[in-house]
């Protein structure tokens, strides 16, 4: 039934629903999922007749502390920032042994990660003396999938340590995974003797890039995997932005490739499960500017003192501590 001409002065008539929705997204505001689409009108109240927000006018960052000059230079770097860059255990790692009262310093325990030490002369962790920090070194890893990234298991299921055991060269010494694989991932998996390396790469902030190929099952469009670029809510968890694309498809199998900087607890995984898909593999292709290339699977090899150095200062002093 046609609507009757609306009168000069008489206040707008709203729209019929029409029965349609369309999906909200909840980080954007709107209906459409895109930021700026808004329809409203500005100033203007909404649809159901309520107030608009005031826009949201970010506060400045507070400037930081200013030292005091009074207080003398600190000699040093704190113990579980020393171990780390020792190579005996991540920062955090560190920090748990302490806790447990299993690093001393000339037979008495120490209690806080935040001693302040000059070096790791006189300590021990389990009794055994900490040899000062070799050089820095980096290695790239092929890890089948199967393998845990863990150094040991409760169920007894195999570890990267299994598959390393053969695989690093001679002296290589202690090493740790930064970031990790899922069981069934596979792929570019970095190593370093060094901690506090580790913990650079490792770090959100430091917005280091991974990318990924995955092999997927079902529909999904390019505009679909482009709307990732403005990030992703799911069950809660806010996954930054990732640049997704669409490599090929037979029927409805494709292979999509996607970088990302956070990696959260399988990301990649849930990502494309929240948008209908079903992953039949998934491999990590690079990590930074290092990658997997055609490293046999189980195999290791080794980054350049040159390529690695430059890699760190690309990084930035004090960038992520």
């Amino acid at each position: 039934m046609a609507r009757p001409p609306q009168k000069p002065g008489e206040p707008r008539r709203p729209r019929a629903a029409t029965g349609s929705k369309r999906p909200f997204n909840s980080r954007s505001g709107n209906e459409n999922g895109r930021p700026g689409s808004d329809k409203s009108r500005p100033g203007g109240d909404d649809a159901r007749g309520n107030a608009p927000r005031k826009p949201r006018v970010p506060r400045p960052a507070a400037p930081p502390t200013p030292r005091d000059p009074s207080l003398p230079e600190r000699e040093g770097e704190r113990i579980a920032k020393l171990l780390a860059r020792a190579g005996v255990a991540s920062r955090r790692e560190a920090e748990r042994m302490i806790a447990e009262g299993r690093v001393k310093l000339d037979d008495e325990p120490i209690t806080a990660p935040s001693t302040v030490l000059k070096d790791l002369r006189g300590v021990t962790v389990d009794g055994q003396p900490v040899k000062a920090p070799e050089a820095t070194r980096l290695f790239v890893f092929h890890k089948p999938a199967g393998l845990l990234t863990a150094e040991r298991d409760p169920a007894g299921r195999p570890t990267i340590y299994n598959a390393l055991r053969n695989a690093l060269p001679a002296g290589s010494g202690r090493v740790m995974p930064i970031g990790r694989l899922d069981l069934n991932t596979e792929g570019l998996l970095l190593l370093t003797n060094d901690g506090e390396f580790k913990r650079q790469l490792e770090l959100p902030a430091n917005g280091v890039p991974r990318t990924y190929r995955a092999r997927a099952f079902g529909d999904i469009t390019q505009a679909q995997l482009e709307d990732l670029i403005d990030g992703i809510e799911i069950d809660g968890i806010q996954y930054g932005k990732i640049d997704a694309n669409m490599e090929r498809r037979t029927g409805r199998n494709q292979w999509i490739e996607m970088t990302l900087t956070e990696g959260k607890n399988r990301e990649v995984r849930r990502v494309l499960e929240h948008l209908g898909l079903k992953v039949s593999r998934l491999l990590r292709i690079s990590y930074g500017p290092f990658v997997l290339g055609d490293l046999p699977k189980g195999t290791v090899g080794e980054v350049s003192q040159r390529d690695l150095e430059t890699f760190r200062r690309s990084l930035g002093k004090g960038k992520g501590e």
